[in-house]
């Protein structure tokens, strides 16, 4: 019924007459088009790339035909702006720049061919040419659909916890305590994001050679303070300030410091709980980091740690609106004692995942990103003693942020 609405809307955009007869046929002819491409979906894979791009472009003509309306402007600059848009969409770096160049030699032949062609066609044309030479030259997928509707317990390294909300927050496990009915604890005050490193032994970690300055900030994380200074690559700021302005500050999740003057103003951390048993252990620990002088949301991650086999991994979930992004890592031990976590890894298990889950039967219909990296690495500062850490990212192999924290025990305050 959508895709039909879709094909419908964009019949009426493409056509200058009969117009009923253009939304019927549009309407037909995508709905024939998911028929199809569902027929042959197999199990845990996403609609047909075909039918994707169709669907696309049928999406792209009664944008087109607006912007014509209300711009006047030629096949130039609507297939320019189509592109840009498109490769936007497509995240991949490459794939941005690729967009509106792509628009615009595109934009030029069809204003070769017809200077008043209109708008609607070339927003559409240019949405689907686009998208078939993006997926002739990217052939590596940008998401996977790894498992659809299946229980929590097939899927160890995802954390089903989403936000019932559209916004997050600083008061997440608050409210997810409510909604689960257990006790809650605001800023435990000797609580670390993982129960214990012991937890995390395998292969290529023997927590006996994690330095106990390491050990303690996992075990206590509670007890530190945190600053934080990014380092954005200057390719990605324009797109990252588009993100948290549209995104990240209106979700109250994910929301770094855009540069040193902004981390000047401090970072909160504290570790919330919930106790779900009444063992006074805590079930659920959830990290939140926020700006010190407004309390404005950084972060809210959900750390949990599990085995598989003979390893252990981390999963940090990050609440969305009825959906959790999840970085697993995988830990090893570093030079010096330190420790790193990175999803790097050809094991089946580290990488991003973006779940949503169902508010019903609480199944999990989960896509791979396999293009997002990180890695962190923490450790003790040989010349200053201290605890630091830096967490990179990287997107289809580019970097693009660094992250360097400077970790200092709280004062004790036995002492004051």
């Amino acid at each position: 019924m959508f895709s039909a609405a879709i094909g419908a809307v964009a019949g009426v955009s493409l056509s200058r007459r009969r117009r009923v007869a253009a939304a019927g046929a549009g309407a037909a002819a995508l709905a024939a088009s998911e028929a199809v491409a569902r027929h042959r979906q197999r199990p845990n894979e996403i609609p047909a790339l075909w039918h994707r791009i169709l669907s696309a472009g049928a999406l792209a003509a009664p944008v087109g035909w607006a912007v014509g309306r209300a711009t006047g402007a030629g096949p130039v600059a609507v297939a320019t702006g189509a592109g840009g848009v498109a490769g936007a969409l497509g995240l991949r770096p490459q794939k941005v720049v690729l967009g509106p160049v792509f628009g615009a030699v595109w934009g030029r032949a069809l204003a070769a061919l017809d200077p008043r062609m209109p708008a609607s066609l070339v927003a559409a044309t240019t949405v689907v040419a686009y998208r078939v030479l993006s997926a002739a030259v990217f052939r590596d997928a940008q998401v996977n659909l790894l498992a659809e509707k299946v229980d929590p317990a097939d899927l160890p390294f995802v954390v089903p916890l989403e936000s019932r909300t559209r916004y997050v927050g600083t008061d997440y496990v608050r409210t997810l305590a409510a909604v689960l009915g257990g006790t809650y604890v605001r800023g435990a005050p000797d609580a670390g994001i993982v129960p214990s490193l012991d937890a995390l032994a395998g292969p290529e970690l023997d927590p006996a050679t994690v330095d106990p300055r390491v050990r303690r900030f996992y075990e206590h994380t509670s007890r530190y303070t945190l600053d934080i200074v990014p380092e954005w690559r200057p390719w990605v700021r324009p797109g990252y300030l588009l993100y948290r302005t549209v995104v990240a500050r209106p979700l109250g999740q994910a929301n770094v410091p855009m540069n040193q003057r902004e981390a000047l103003r401090g970072v909160h951390s504290r570790i919330d709980t919930i106790d779900l048993d009444g063992d006074e252990v805590p079930d659920i620990r959830g990290w939140i980091r926020s700006f010190a002088d407004d309390d404005a949301p950084i972060y809210t991650g959900i750390y949990t740690t599990y085995r598989d086999s003979e390893r252990g991994y981390v999963s940090v979930g990050f609440p969305l609106p009825q959906a959790s992004f999840t970085a697993t890592l995988v830990p090893r031990a570093r030079d010096g004692g330190g420790l790193t976590l990175s999803s790097r890894s050809d094991l089946p298990h580290p990488g991003h995942y973006l779940t949503y889950i169902d508010p019903e039967s609480r199944e999990l219909t989960t896509l791979a990103v396999p293009g997002f990296a990180e890695e962190l690495h923490v450790y003790v500062s040989p010349e200053e003693g201290e605890v630091r850490a830096e967490h990179a990212f990287w997107v289809f192999g580019l970097p693009f942020l660094v992250l360097h924290y400077r970790i200092s025990p709280k004062p004790d305050p036995a002492s004051s």
